[in-house]
């Protein structure tokens, strides 16, 4: 497996231009790899079959050996011509099989994407939230639906359930004691102010200083992009330099993924496709050298923001961590305050763990925002809020969908309504 998992990763790059969500591409180039073995082995059969039935039927009689293999045996020349056809044939078959799959996905992405045509951003912000909502919003509203009353058990089962909605223990602490207070001063105990105080609530917690740092003079804005294996990184990156392009921004991106394969690659083809200059070294360079060279070009191209990539790595491991120290010492060195934003990008699917993460990558390099992904395809969005309130980090984007326009400048506001308004027309 492990002398194919380069090959299938190249191929699962080469499906993402075709618009396969990330998290699906080595599903897709494995199945992929799958019906062309099997279209080969069928092949290699039927050739088989067909030169034993050929031969059965070129045995000659003993009377007439000689004038039978005059008149029905081929000649080489002949073989030759009919094996390339069916060489050809073969060819032809797979490539329109796999040209076949691809076309099929293809397809079927392009109309997910139809379904999102003239939404309102609150819309495609909900419709991005619905897991999240259902986890969280819809399993409080089935609590208070038919209660005159607030007691102490709903304040119990209400606990429960921001834990669960991976709001973690602090922050879930404080909102029940933030709504206790309200209802102290509530003669009525109305359910409805639990809603209300919790909507009020979380959008506090999220509401954090969204500015982001900008150098001291005329150069370009350094953005670090880090993280562990897996999140999005590499499109994550992609996307922002897709925005700023179109912001009429100078972008240049650096390749500092030198680890895993083919991720050099799959960020020259968003460049291709953004229109964006990317500096890289060979597989397995010094990610410092890379970083150097993309600080002098984006001074030398006057660029207006350069977006380091960086390999994927455990934020439990040390020696990692220090590579991270060691990129961002190099960026400083040759641009003064870089890197002026290092954001991390967190996997919304992994619910508490993306909190860890959080942590120990802004022990090790001070981050200074949060990139969240895949937030579409999870119950545990709750963790937006448990990052913002336990860590003080602000979320500086949300990847609500596979498209470009679906990860999003994150806005509290826009967030919280999409979450808490479901039933409404925003």
């Amino acid at each position: 497996m492990e002398i194919i998992k380069p090959w299938l990763e190249q191929l699962a790059t080469f499906l993402g231009q075709f618009g396969i969500p990330e998290a699906q591409r080595m599903t897709a180039a494995l199945g992929l790899v799958f019906v062309l073995a099997t279209l080969l082995v069928v092949i290699l059969i039927l050739l088989l079959v067909r030169l034993s039935a050929s031969a059965q039927r070129k045995t000659p009689s003993s009377a007439d050996a000689d004038v039978v293999a005059t008149e029905t045996l081929p000649t080489a020349g002949q073989e030759a011509s009919v094996r390339q056809t069916a060489e050809a044939e073969s060819e032809t078959e797979a490539e329109a099989d796999a040209e076949g799959d691809l076309i099929t996905a293809v397809e079927t992405m392009t109309a997910v994407a139809d379904d999102a045509g003239g939404l309102s951003l609150v819309e495609r912000m909900r419709r991005g939230l619905a897991k999240t909502q259902a986890s969280l919003v819809g399993r409080v509203d089935a609590l208070l639906g038919g209660r005159v009353s607030v007691d102490a058990d709903l304040l119990e089962e209400l606990e429960e359930i921001l834990i669960t909605a991976d709001l973690g223990m602090k922050t879930t602490q404080g909102l029940i004691q933030a709504i206790e207070t309200r209802l102290a001063r509530d003669d009525a105990k109305r359910p409805e102010l639990v809603r209300e105080v919790l909507q009020q609530e979380i959008e506090a917690r999220l509401s954090l200083d969204q500015k982001a740092a900008v150098p001291s003079g005329d150069g370009p804005q350094i953005i670090m992009v880090v993280g562990v294996n897996g999140v999005g990184k590499t499109t994550t990156i992609g996307k922002l330099a897709k925005k700023y392009a179109d912001a009429g921004k100078k972008v240049i991106l650096g390749a500092g993924d030198t680890f895993r394969a083919a991720a050099a690659e799959q960020l020259e083809e968003w460049g291709r496709r953004t229109g964006v200059e990317v500096i890289r070294h060979q597989s397995g360079a010094d990610p410092g050298a890379v970083a150097y060279d993309a600080a002098k070009a984006a001074l030398a191209r006057k660029a207006d923001i350069l977006l380091l990539d960086t390999a994927g790595r455990l934020h439990t491991k040390v020696n990692l961590m220090e590579e991270l120290k060691k990129v961002q010492r190099v960026l400083a060195r040759e641009i003064p305050g870089a890197p002026h934003e290092t954001l991390l990008v967190l996997d919304a699917t992994t619910g508490q763990n993306a909190l860890v993460q959080a942590r120990l990558f802004g022990e090790a390099v001070a981050v200074s925002g949060v990139i969240l992904t895949k937030l579409d395809g999870t119950a545990r969005g709750g963790i937006v809020v448990a990052i913002a309130a336990e860590l003080q980090l602000p979320v500086r984007y949300v990847g609500v969908g596979e498209k470009v326009d679906d990860l999003r400048p994150f806005e509290a506001r826009e967030f919280v309504a999409a979450l808490f308004e479901t039933s409404e027309k925003s």
